[in-house]
């Protein structure tokens, strides 16, 4: 492998960009009910616009997360392998990075209209406030689920220029739904943020309460899916999509237990990302018999 591609390797590797997988979905699904919706012409352009703002967006916020826990990260035994205490990225490089995907965000939402640049600032503070709110608050989880939730509704505004209810019942799924898988992946650790004074949900409530917490949060991000396919008088597709993805939330609790977390990667990442993917697949093909 040449140089230049192991960088790109090493910097995908930073941001974990296969977990754009878990909010990439619903930016499509945001942007597809706004030209079902409104009758808008599907714009290739304001499509790659769209995608290229959800990158941006989240590499931008993942490199800063691995930025500013990078101490942290030396000292867990789960994390100390990560690009930045491993020595594989500097940290300077790290920030430059998050600075010039913070740029290229709100470069790209001004070819996209003015209301979404004029919310590009807001969201990108959102968006990275999120790595420091867990040294303060056990909410953080929530914060990061209200990050991702901007991908449905951001997706809508890039076609209409408008705010809707739709694509914010699906924002907030994605909301109750992030917030809960990310208490699932915090149970690992529960004891290294103790010691740090780091907080976060399963420090407050422990490894039981922190599950029974996001199995609730679930349950609601669920509520949302099914009160969406209601509100929109959406087909038997959209149905079967809800079901896959209820089901498989409903599954990553099944498998991850107080006293067994050996199947905690399975449920945050596998799971969820099929969970999205099936989803949004469905979705698109109730919009699209729609039309």
């Amino acid at each position: 492998m040449s140089s230049s591609s192991k960088t790109i390797t090493n910097y995908l590797s930073l941001v974990k960009f296969s977990h754009t997988i878990f909010a990439l979905p619903f930016a499509i699904i945001g942007y597809f009910l706004a030209i079902t919706f409104t009758h808008a012409p599907f714009d290739i352009k304001l499509f790659a616009l769209v995608i290229l703002c959800m990158v941006f967006a989240r590499s931008s916020a993942m490199a800063f997360n691995r930025y500013i826990d990078r101490k942290y990260d030396e000292k867990n035994s789960r994390t100390v392998i990560r690009e930045i205490p491993a020595g594989v990225i500097k940290p300077g490089n790290a920030l430059a990075f998050v600075i010039i995907s913070s740029l290229l965000f709100v470069a790209t939402t001004y070819f996209i209209n003015s209301l979404c640049f004029y919310l590009s600032p807001i969201a990108l503070a959102l968006i990275l406030g999120y790595s420091l709110t867990k040294r303060f608050t056990a909410l953080c989880h929530l914060i990061l689920g209200v990050g991702l939730s901007l991908a449905p509704i951001g997706a809508y505004l890039a076609v209409t220029g408008k705010f809707d209810w739709l694509p914010l019942f699906f924002s907030f799924a994605v909301l109750f739904w992030v917030s809960g898988f990310d208490i699932i992946y915090a149970l690992q650790d529960e004891e290294f943020d103790k010691s740090q004074n780091l907080k976060s949900i399963p420090v407050w409530l422990g490894k039981k309460g922190a599950l029974m917490l996001s199995n609730l949060l679930h349950i609601v991000s669920a509520s949302f899916i099914i009160y969406a396919g209601f509100y929109a008088h959406f087909n038997f597709w959209y149905w079967i999509g809800a079901f896959l993805f209820v089901g498989l939330l409903i599954y990553q609790h099944s498998i991850v237990k107080p006293n067994d977390l050996s199947k905690v990667n399975l449920a945050f990442a596998t799971t969820n990302g099929i969970a999205s993917v099936l989803f949004a697949i469905f979705v698109l093909i109730n919009l699209a018999l729609l039309k």
